[in-house]
């Protein structure tokens, strides 16, 4: 005799519309306790039922609703990171590394754009903890008292990075934006640099190193550095236009410390058209060492983030802590290296 096509469910239009476990239970014909087993523990059942559960899925288009199947055991797989923007390639391979290390453990990403202004930062976090993710990784320092306080008052593991801060909300990865500031400003005085200049994105982390850079300048005995402050998110066109404000104010600098690559590829664009040349008049170093950096002419000194370890220990600070491991050591500084090329004159 043979066996008669099984349809799947048809929903009510009076319901939510929504396929339930108890649908693919009943379509794979097991107890929705084991189909829910076949899910979320598939060592607990045969391989024949997790198939038949697996088709099921399959038919049904079934998705698990992870937050209700997370309430009794506290943890929803998913993690959610928030970055002042998603264009911003200085960004993406901490992304990367966080999403692979992440799925190898069997967590899922989710991104949220705040933006520059902490308004929409302490808006974004409100909304991802009243989901109540396995874990949050924010780049930078939470600077809102209010942001601060939700999220301690959370509960939930949070991994703050690209920072470093004596008081972390609960875990950081990052490095110095003060001393990356300092080490340019030495480099170049190091290289012969005496007019030293900087084009700088306005966000607060960028500031910072622009300060650091400046100060550092004032203690090494030189002039007051000239800056040009430019709307973050950064791009090339706004390196053009800081560097023409500076040469405009004063032909004579030697040096131009830049807040990004993109901005760096600017000055040094707005250099060639005018004439100025890179590096036997003007040095320019960057920040973010990006792909393109060793390819363009000339090559781009630049500050080298080790961007993908980021991500990874953000993953494994997170991950240790959803499951309950000790961590010893919940601040970490991954450093910062110079790498020295062509735009700011070898040897």
């Amino acid at each position: 005799m043979a066996q008669q096509d099984v349809q799947a469910p048809r929903r009510s239009r009076r319901g939510s519309g929504a396929v339930t476990l108890h649908d693919v239970a009943r379509l794979a014909g097991v107890a929705p306790i084991t189909a829910s087993r076949a899910l979320n523990h598939p060592g607990q059942v045969s391989d024949e039922v997790r198939q038949k559960v697996a088709d099921a899925v399959a038919r049904t288009g079934y998705v698990p609703n992870r937050l209700a199947g997370g309430l009794a055991s506290a943890r929803s797989r998913l993690v959610a990171a928030v970055l002042p923007t998603i264009s911003g390639p200085v960004f993406l391979e901490t992304v990367q590394s966080l999403t692979e290390a992440l799925a190898e453990r069997g967590y899922q990403l989710m991104l949220g754009q705040a933006g520059y202004a902490g308004s929409r930062e302490d808006a974004l976090i409100e909304a991802i903890v009243g989901r109540r993710p396995d874990g949050i990784v924010l780049t930078g320092i939470m600077h809102s008292a209010a942001g601060r306080k939700r999220l301690l008052a959370s509960g939930i593991p949070v991994v703050e990075t690209w920072d470093l801060t004596p008081t972390p909300i609960d875990m950081l990865v990052g490095f110095s934006h003060v001393e990356v500031g300092r080490s340019v400003a030495r480099y170049l005085y190091a290289k012969g640099r005496r007019r030293l200049a900087v084009v700088s994105g306005d966000d607060e982390r960028a500031r910072r190193r622009c300060d650091a850079f400046c100060a550092e300048a004032l203690a090494l005995g030189l002039a007051p550095v000239r800056s040009a402050l430019v709307p973050a998110p950064t791009t090339l066109k706004r390196g053009r236009s800081g560097l023409a404000e500076l040469l405009d104010a004063d032909p004579a600098i030697d040096a131009v410390f830049c807040s990004s690559d993109l901005l760096a590829l600017g000055v040094m664009t707005e250099a060639r058209v005018r004439g100025v040349a890179v590096p036997e008049q003007l040095a320019v170093v960057g920040f973010g060492d990006l792909d393109f950096a060793a390819d363009v002419d000339p090559a781009l000194t630049t500050v080298h983030i080790k961007s993908r370890e980021i991500g990874r220990q953000a993953a494994q600070f997170i991950v240790d802590s959803a499951e309950g491991r000790a961590i010893e050591q919940r601040v970490v500084d991954i450093g910062f290296s110079l790498v020295e090329r062509a735009s700011s004159g070898l040897g």
